[in-house]
């Protein structure tokens, strides 16, 4: 399976590329400048740059694109959004780093996580620009995608358990009722999910078990 992580530099594109090559998947970094994660072939070149001939013969490319300050996160769906255009019609999957925030909260998907009152409202914006990119992506009938968010408490350094609960559009909680999951588990769960392919045009989230 040949498989291209874009923005592999970043912190969850490093342990995707990890994942990736320790189960000796032929994996190919997608980066700005110089390639700094495990991939043993890099294409230097920034997304927004990026052509359908860049992405071609990859049968799954997975969008690690992250932003964080005001001005930037609007890219949260402008990047996805020419992803999705020159991966249209294509047999290659787009598998997407995704965020907690936009995940349900009750079972007549009224109410989201963002909307809590104990949410953050530091991450607010950030909760709703991935948000957004996520209904953008929903009308994509054009491509295979498939929508991957972390639980609430993600975290960068956390332990590798090798175990983790797949859920839908509800955030799950694991029988501590915890929402908890690291990048490492998370890395797991998206690379199960390229090697798979069981949840084309669908949202899944995942959760340490």
């Amino acid at each position: 399976m040949k498989l291209a992580v874009v923005c592999a530099n970043g912190k969850a594109g490093k342990m995707i590329v990890r994942e990736a090559v320790g189960r000796g998947l032929d994996v190919t970094a997608v980066v700005r400048g110089e390639n700094s994660s495990e991939a043993p072939q890099a294409i230097s070149k920034d997304l927004f740059d990026l052509t359908a001939d860049d992405l071609k013969g990859f049968d799954v490319v997975v969008d690690a694109f992250g932003a964080w300050t005001e001005d930037t996160l609007p890219q949260h769906s402008t990047s996805l959004m020419h992803l999705c255009d020159i991966l249209s019609g294509t047999p290659t999957r787009l598998l997407v780093v995704g965020g907690a925030g936009s995940l349900y909260t009750n079972p007549e998907h009224t109410a989201q996580v963002m909307d809590g009152p104990d949410f953050p409202d530091a991450f607010k914006p950030l909760a709703k620009a991935q948000g957004e990119a996520l209904e953008k992506l929903r009308m994509r009938k054009d491509v295979k995608w498939t929508f991957v968010s972390p639980a609430g408490d993600f975290q960068a350094d956390g332990q590798r358990t090798g175990a983790y609960l797949l859920g839908g559009e509800e955030l799950t909680l694991n029988e501590k009722g915890e929402s908890i999951i690291s990048y490492a588990d998370y890395a797991i769960a998206m690379v199960d999910e390229a090697v798979n392919g069981r949840h084309i045009q669908q949202r899944i989230s995942v959760v340490r078990r």
